[in-house]
């Protein structure tokens, strides 16, 4: 099946490459760019030298959908609401990487992203592609909002809880990100000699995944309250770690949670949970599209804490979109995304 990016330049059109050149269904066949048309990738990227020889190509929907089956749109926010009803009306396929079909109600995507929200008819389209929690409407889909990289280790920790729990008072999420979450674009939030030994808080109460957190958890439990999500950008490459503190209304137990964690997520492939006592670090996940998580109740405060960690350019981003690939044409949900993080 053949497939097309969109942005392709930046950190997870790369890693979208990457993957889609070990899977054994999906074949690259263009790469586009809106800013270095006519370039070979393998420039933009020298670790793809003589083997993907792709020449960056300009953004033309009725060209593509000639050639692909399927596109990927891996653009700032702001673009693929443009570009989506092209290939909707083309009856391509399309995979949003972006945060612009994410949020159903447009007000709220204009409020926390400060831009136009995409019509309606757009966003009522897609499909919100937190793969292991929506499979059956994956897999009928013609357009998929992929989650954003914080609301996937979010959320996949969160949701045992979420849908387990009639009532919860209150749900913290502490998480820390590495720098290739900002992108790849210059500026002084990823210089290095601002970021290295350093550690720093951003977008406090703005941060533009709160909205979409929010949404799934309420989609899930309709009593479940409005989080505190903080972010904090690490000195590292890649990685998100998110800590959650939930406060239940009724006492419960270690081996409750456990129970319902393993539950969850059997025959998950890439969920991987922690035994009792054991949590997960970054290092865990590196590279791969796996999300470990670890769990523990404090029966002093009656909290449970919950440790999510992912790579966010992975999980976070190219890598559930490729899974969610496999699940909307049917093919092994694990296809080119079995690789064993990298360590150390």
């Amino acid at each position: 099946m053949k497939v097309s990016i969109v942005g392709a330049t930046g950190y997870g059109g790369a890693e979208l490459i990457r993957i889609i050149n070990n899977h054994s269904s999906l074949s690259l066949e263009s790469v586009h760019s809106s800013s270095k048309t006519g370039q070979a990738i393998s420039t933009e990227y020298p670790h793809f030298m003589h083997k993907i020889e792709k020449i960056l190509m300009e953004i033309n929907p009725e060209q593509m959908a000639k050639t692909s089956d399927l596109v990927f749109l891996a653009t700032p926010n702001g673009i693929s609401k443009g570009l989506t009803p092209f290939f909707k009306d083309l009856n391509i396929k399309v995979i949003d990487l972006s945060g612009d079909l994410r949020l159903k109600d447009r007000e709220q995507y204009q409020k926390w992203y400060k831009k136009e929200a995409a019509s309606e008819e757009v966003t009522g389209s897609a499909v919100y592609g937190l793969s292991e929690w929506n499979q059956e409407n994956i897999s009928q889909a013609d357009i998929i909002a992929n989650p954003g990289c914080f609301p996937t280790a979010s959320l996949l920790g969160l949701a045992p809880i979420i849908k387990n729990f009639t009532s919860i008072e209150d749900i913290i999420i502490d998480a820390k990100t590495g720098v290739s979450g900002a992108g790849r674009s210059l500026s002084s939030a990823s210089h290095f000699s601002e970021v290295n030994e350093n550690l720093k808080i951003y977008k406090v109460h703005e941060h533009q995944h709160t909205p979409e957190i929010e949404q799934q958890i309420k989609a899930w439990n309709k009593n479940s309250p409005n989080i505190s999500f903080s972010a904090h950008l690490i000195p590292m490459t890649r990685g998100i770690m998110a800590t959650m503190y939930v406060k239940a209304d009724r006492v419960t137990s270690s081996r409750e949670i456990w129970d319902l964690y393993k539950e969850a997520y059997e025959g998950k492939p890439f969920v991987r949970l922690h035994p009792p006592g054991s949590f997960p670090c970054t290092k865990h996940v590196y590279g791969s599209n796996f999300c470990d998580i670890g769990v523990a109740y404090d029966e002093r405060t009656n909290r449970i804490t919950i440790v999510s960690v992912i790579d966010n350019l992975m999980k976070g981003a190219a890598g559930q979109a490729v899974q969610n690939a496999n699940l909307m044409f049917g093919f092994n949900e694990s296809d080119g995304l079995l690789n064993l993080p990298l360590f150390p």
